[in-house]
């Protein structure tokens, strides 16, 4: 009954049951003091014993969820890194951000860029996004690695094929983390946070930044109207950081134990490619491809995450048209 009582989920239904438990004891007593009651007595306790029953099942609904959710969370946060190809690779950066954002909307979810870096041409040096919704970290879970484009840019005269890269990492926000973050390693910087207008974010220092000296890993957050309310967001997203950092490094120790994988959950592994000239993605881990290139870039990459899902389920086996996948540069 403790753990009932201790989650603010269940503590008033908590409250209800333990008065449940007087009554009942009221009850018993005054069967045994009063037998002529007992007809009676017997109605308000078979009465009192189902009301129990409902809410003890009504409880363990409710931290089987919580569970549920601690297992798949909600919320996370997913960042992208341009890599290998300079100013192309900022491009196709910027390309794989509207894709997850218009993934995002197909599924009802909620999804903000947090911060970015931008190039003279519009790409992305990096930027962040925070996504929201049921069911987000089971779809994006596989996203994390290197995502490579295969085409002709529009700067290229000869017409020649530039392979560029850009890196994915997903980072879900749980509840419950798993990692304890030491404030004591934390070193914390407030701004202004930028704005347009001359708009009140602007008079205050309500922008907080976060360095993990361990690591050097840092966190800037600007989107919360309170300096308080940016600390403690940003404590939670370092946090997130921090524990797949560990995740990443415990898989890498016992990669080659796993059975059935869908690779390691490592940022510098090759996942996918994305070849203009073919008008094809293929996903390296499964050896999966998938036409109408231009789709899945405006977020239909739905059949992407249903066939790794799959793959998964079947302990690493995947039906697959391996024609489908030939002329795929894998240098």
């Amino acid at each position: 009954m403790d753990q009932f009582k201790n989650n603010p989920k269940t503590a008033y239904l908590a409250g209800l049951y333990e008065k449940l438990t007087k009554d009942e004891a009221e009850v018993r007593d005054m069967m045994e003091k009063d037998p002529s009651l007992k007809e009676l007595a017997e109605n308000d306790l078979k009465s009192i014993l189902e009301q129990k029953k409902t809410l003890e099942e009504q409880m363990k609904s409710i931290i089987e969820g919580d569970k549920e959710e601690d297992d798949k969370p909600n919320e996370v946060v997913l960042e992208v890194r341009a890599g290998a190809g300079g100013d192309e690779a900022a491009l196709f950066a910027a390309e794989l951000v509207n894709m997850y954002k218009r993934f995002a909307e197909t599924k009802g979810w909620s999804a903000k860029v947090m911060e970015k870096s931008e190039n003279d041409l519009g790409g992305y040096k990096d930027a962040s996004l925070e996504i929201k919704g049921k069911g987000v970290y089971e779809d994006l879970r596989w996203e994390t690695g290197v995502h490579r484009v295969q085409r002709v840019p529009e700067t290229e005269k000869m017409g020649r094929i530039h392979t560029s890269t850009a890196s994915v990492a997903i980072m879900p926000i749980r509840k419950k983390s798993k990692y304890e973050l030491n404030l004591a390693d934390v070193e914390m910087e407030f701004s202004r946070a930028g704005g347009k207008g001359g708009q009140n974010v602007n008079k205050v220092e309500s922008a907080v930044r976060v360095i993990h000296k361990p690591t050097g890993i840092d966190v800037r957050s600007t989107v919360e109207r309170s300096q308080n309310a940016n600390k403690e967001r940003a404590l939670q997203i370092l946090t997130a950081k921090l524990e797949a950092l560990k995740d990443e490094q415990e898989a890498k120790k016992f990669a080659a134990d796993r059975k059935g994988q869908i690779g390691t959950g490592d940022r510098s592994e090759k996942i996918r490619t994305y070849n203009y000239p073919q008008d094809r993605v293929t996903d390296h881990r499964i050896k999966q491809s998938w036409h109408n290139l231009p789709g899945i870039l405006s977020g239909k990459f739905g059949p992407i995450t249903e066939a790794l899902k799959e793959f998964e389920k079947n302990g690493g086996k995947t039906a697959v048209d391996k024609s489908d996948d030939e002329g795929v540069d894998e240098e």
